[in-house]
């Protein structure tokens, strides 16, 4: 665990640095979150439906946008996060956008050293599981949150993407979790010439390991969808083949980019 524990203050710190370039990014466009629109995606919107009065847990939640935008939607909904620069954030975003929501910052493997309740639906979103080394105990954190019958949403890039290099032109990481992938970056992903170098820790995670985590966790599989494009523009030579929409010019459709997940809690 010791490892582990500085595995998760080196990402602590990484995801702290990150906090004030992404908010004055275009990326993130905080002025026109504050004027009303949705940080939600197309993907996510669709599967989540009505969720008016819903009680709603979203894990790794960085500064909060989605978190608020589920707000707006009508749901009651409290957001995770181990960096306690993005949580000081999130609070400020929600009282400046007016919402309602609550945020806890720990690694999500604490939870329930912080929380002791139960949702109606988890719901977590794009460049997350990457940044955990145990899907099992991160299946089973979903698992303990989640009421009887309650729903589990997950967007996530596809696992097949983060096979390559950085140009996407060449086979460069394990598709299969085979330990700790350990990288300094220059800028972010938000903005690529923010001043910023980023020592980083991630696992990859394949389709099988996530989708059993989630069983043996005691959670039923309803549906499992894979999309030829990404919501949002972050690889090289991007094409926006719809507005939205976005693949890599040299790969076309060739290989997913994004996958969603829901998946239901057995009674208990």
């Amino acid at each position: 665990m010791d490892a582990e524990n500085e595995f998760v203050n080196i990402n602590r710190r990484s995801w702290n640095a990150r906090v004030e370039p992404h908010l004055n990014s275009a990326f993130y466009d905080v002025s026109g979150f504050l004027a009303g629109k949705t940080s939600l995606q197309e993907i996510e919107l669709g599967i989540l439906g009505d969720i008016r009065d819903k009680r709603i847990l979203h894990l790794q939640c960085h500064f909060g946008q989605d978190t608020i935008s589920l707000a707006r939607m009508g749901a009651r909904v409290t957001g995770v996060d181990l960096s306690d620069t993005a949580i000081e954030a999130a609070n400020n975003l929600a009282e400046r956008a007016g919402a309602k929501a609550d945020f806890i910052c720990c690694n999500i493997y604490d939870l329930p050293q912080f929380l002791d309740d139960t949702f109606d639906l988890v719901f977590t979103s794009y460049g997350t599981i990457g940044w955990l080394p145990d899907l099992d105990r991160w299946a089973g954190i979903i698992s303990r949150y989640l009421k009887p019958g309650g729903k589990f949403v997950f967007v996530e890039f596809h696992p097949v993407i983060w096979m390559f290099d950085d140009e996407i032109k060449q086979i460069g990481y394990d598709y299969f979790n085979t330990g700790p992938i350990i990288e300094t970056n220059e800028g972010t992903y938000a903005d690529r010439e923010a001043d910023i170098s980023l020592q980083c820790v991630m696992w990859n995670h394949s389709l099988g390991e996530v989708v059993n985590s989630l069983i043996e966790s005691g959670l039923s599989l309803d549906s499992l969808e894979e999309y030829d494009y990404s919501p949002y523009n972050i690889f090289v030579n991007p094409v926006e083949i719809k507005p939205g929409r976005y693949r890599v010019g040299h790969i076309d459709h060739l290989i997913p980019m994004v996958y969603s997940i829901v998946a239901t809690k057995t009674a208990d």
